[in-house]
């Protein structure tokens, strides 16, 4: 996600206001608890159309070399949520509402010690707690068409990944960090109005797309998800998709393809120009804001090895690419690449073992923004055209309900986005990291 400023405390004029919101939070928490607790109890009547959902994530991570000084950093989210199944409870056909919160709390290792704009902890964004996800979904026409909408983000519908549960890194996961770096996409657990559309044309092949409010206003640390007002929105994202995709039912070796883009109606800053046209760096100007802007990309998931067709066991190749088709970008283009290999050592079937790399390549604008400040603040030379990152991590399933995942991080030319008019380049930077997963609700009710 994108990168946010630590916890704010709320101010005695928003004290009401934030009583309220943990008012709501904490209801919503005893009515999650007292539903684990009938289920446990098996008490289960009245509520068998609830799929409570609980998890927890924790990613730590330390700079050991490189970056702008050593340093550790955890960061971690408890996510709250239930599908309830509304033909079972209201007699609405083949239709579900999904309610989801989080509280993100933690510090950011890539703001704080390596000196970069990318998390290597792709948790981290949108601290504190919030209703992430109030929505409504239906299907028609035996399932070929779905529908959902409501207060929710763009990311949990494009450009996402069920491998990304197997990385830290936020330059990859949950989605390319690219589509955030050049447009207003909405990305969990910043929520506002939305909605999307999937046709499936046969049984592999499907037409997806939605529309999304542009609402960064709600990003700030003292928004926790329950202000619905649009006054402060300035536009709509526009995604679509065009894709393949096939599961274990239907092809022995699954593989998703897609290609697509998405249209940013809101309003941004320009990454380098004043409204003359100028260097803001250099003329003293505010920065220009602008409206419009796009961008296209193509992504594929194959599975290419599987060893036996009745075990888990199998090796999954992905790659993506972005780019920008219009408007002022701070990045030219954005490449992806790697594997995940499920079943590592004998009896250990369910471990896997990951490696992602990303290639972020910037505009001459904005490196040009760049050179500016340094030179004004005394240094020399022109910022790297682009960052490389890169992760390798060996996930253990301790048992059903529990991950833990070690991993490696190398970062080639940190990036400059955080601390514009830093004076000199920074070295590449290695990082260790631990993620952890636990699947509270299935540990609750089992």
């Amino acid at each position: 996600m994108r990168l946010q400023s630590d916890f704010i405390r709320p101010s005695k004029t928003s004290g009401s206001r934030f009583r309220r919101y943990l008012t709501a939070i904490a209801i919503g928490w005893g009515l999650m608890s007292a539903g684990f607790t009938a289920i446990g109890q098996e008490q289960t009547q009245s509520i068998d159309y609830i799929d409570w959902q609980a998890a927890y994530t924790g990613e730590a991570a330390a700079n050991v070399k490189g970056g702008k000084r050593r340093g550790s950093a955890y960061a971690g989210q408890l996510f709250l949520g239930a599908k309830i199944d509304m033909e079972r409870a209201a007699q609405w056909r083949d239709t579900q509402i999904h309610v989801a919160l989080t509280n993100r709390h933690g510090q950011n290792l890539a703001q704080n010690y390596i000196g970069n704009s990318t998390s290597v902890q792709e948790i981290y964004g949108g601290q504190n707690s919030r209703l992430v996800r109030l929505t409504m979904e239906t299907s028609l026409f035996d399932g070929k068409l779905q529908l959902e909408g409501g207060r929710t983000v763009a990311n949990i519908s494009f450009l996402g990944s069920e491998l990304c549960q197997y990385f830290q890194t936020n330059s990859a996961c949950g989605n390319p960090t690219f589509v955030f770096r050049t447009s207003n996409f909405t990305w969990w657990p910043v929520s506002s109005w939305g909605g999307h559309a999937k046709v499936w044309l046969n049984d592999k092949v499907f037409l997806h797309a939605g529309v999304y409010e542009e609402n960064t206003a709600h990003q700030d640390a003292g928004n926790h998800g329950f202000d619905w007002g649009i006054d402060e929105s300035t536009g709509v994202v526009v995604p679509v998709t065009l894709g393949y995709h096939t599961n274990l039912e239907n092809d022995d070796y699954p593989r998703r393809y897609e290609i697509g883009g998405w249209y940013d109606g809101a309003d941004y800053t320009d990454p380098a120009r004043d409204d003359n046209g100028e260097f803001a760096a250099k003329s003293g100007e505010d920065y220009a804001t602008r409206n419009s802007r796009s961008g296209v990309f193509a992504r594929f998931e194959q599975t290419v090895f599987r060893a036996d067709l009745q075990s888990s066991r199998r090796l999954i190749v992905f790659g993506d690419v972005l780019t920008g088709i219009s408007g002022e970008l701070a990045q030219d283009y954005y490449i992806k690449a790697g594997f995940v290999k499920h079943g590592t050592f004998t009896g250990r079937d369910r471990d896997t073992i990951a490696f992602v790399i990303t290639r972020q390549d910037y505009s001459e604008e904005s490196l040009e923004d760049q050179a500016i400040l340094r030179r004004l603040n005394g240094g020399f030379g022109r910022p790297a055209g682009s960052q490389t990152m890169m992760e390798l991590g060996y996930g253990v399933q301790v048992n059903d309900h529990i991950r833990v995942q070690p991993n490696v991080h190398y970062i080639i030319n940190p990036d400059q986005f955080n601390d514009r008019a830093r004076t000199e380049a920074l070295d590449n930077a290695w990082v260790i990291g631990l993620r952890f997963d636990v699947d509270i609700a299935a540990l609750m009710l089992n």
